[in-house]
């Protein structure tokens, strides 16, 4: 792979998206850029969904895409392919358009990508890395792909190992912005807690806040603990217990002391709070990547409140 002729093909990129087609008018394409968006995936993923997440996100986040398909058992080899990604705003008639990269690299190559991606990078912009190969974190040659970004977004609910993955992203906060799309999911149970709060009798009744219970169904651990470890510096409630239940399809949490109970928990597409035996509820559809990626990429400095639960998260006792 020639990093010089990847380049000479972005060049040549714009002088062909510029030429109108037969029968065409002049209508000129605009090209747009507010990123460099790099995407590590593997080569089992839907890469026709990623890249229609990528899509997605391009007109709110335009940005040029380097899209890195990883292939664990390859020689050491790297190959790529460059195009366009373009869409029309409904009543123009002028295209706009971002570049895309598209890079396959082996394992054995990983140690090569930093001196190749980061040429490829636009120049005085913010480099964001989304990261959805979670075996990366564990590899030494992450610390250096890493470093290649302004912001890094990975996403622990994916990981096998909940505490082992949380300790090592929060080992690796202080050399990098992170961003968990584990966290992410969380946002509107975050926003339910959040505005029932709001109700000055119950928050006069926080401090009465004595237990704090979390459970959890299968692949929603690292949520769990993130939910529990954020109520717990919010309220400080004095014993959190964080535990498995195979009746729990996602997460349900129970929060009480004095004459204050409180239950959260997701039904069906709704998320049900019952306060005191009294429920109210809100749409609470599953979140895709591109509606948590859309989330992250709009949060531009640290995220001192999810810096902070990382850390307890990552010292909650199982």
């Amino acid at each position: 792979m020639s990093l010089d002729r990847i380049l000479k093909e972005l060049s040549a990129l714009w002088v062909d998206l510029s030429k109108p087609a037969a029968g065409e008018s002049v209508t000129g394409v605009l090209r747009a850029c507010t990123m460099t968006l790099i995407v590590l995936a593997e080569e089992s993923d839907d890469m026709s969904a990623v890249g229609e997440t990528v899509a997605a996100l391009m007109p709110e986040h335009p940005a040029r895409t380097i899209l890195i398909r990883l292939h664990p058992d390859g020689p050491r080899a790297l190959s790529d392919r460059v195009y366009a990604q373009c869409w029309m705003p409904f009543g123009q008639r002028r295209q706009i358009c971002c570049e895309q990269v598209e890079i396959t690299v082996s394992d054995a190559a990983l140690s090569d990508l930093p001196s190749v991606v980061l040429p490829l990078a636009v120049a005085d912009l913010p480099v964001i890395l989304w990261c959805r190969a979670s075996r990366l974190l564990g590899m030494p040659e992450f610390r250096a792909i890493s470093g290649m970004a302004t912001r890094v977004i990975v996403d622990t609910g994916s990981m096998p190992d909940a505490s082992a993955a949380l300790q090592r992203l929060a080992g690796a906060t202080g050399r990098a912005i992170f961003g968990d799309l584990a966290w992410t999911r969380l946002t509107r149970w975050r926003e339910m807690l959040a505005q029932l709060f709001q109700n000055r009798e119950l928050l006069a009744q926080a401090e009465s806040i004595r237990d704090l219970r979390v459970r959890f169904g299968t692949g929603y651990e690292t949520a769990a603990r993130y939910l529990a470890a954020w109520i717990s510096d919010c309220l400080a409630a004095s014993k959190a217990t964080v535990a498995a239940d195979p009746s729990v399809s996602t997460l349900q949490l129970e929060l009480s002391g004095g004459d204050l109970h409180i239950e959260l928990y997701r039904q069906d597409q709704r998320l049900v709070a019952v306060v005191n035996g009294l429920a109210q509820c809100t749409n609470l559809p599953q979140p895709g990547d591109y509606i948590l990626m859309r989330e992250e990429l709009s949060i531009t400095s640290r995220d001192a409140i999810f810096e902070q639960t990382l850390q307890s998260a990552a010292r909650l006792a199982p």
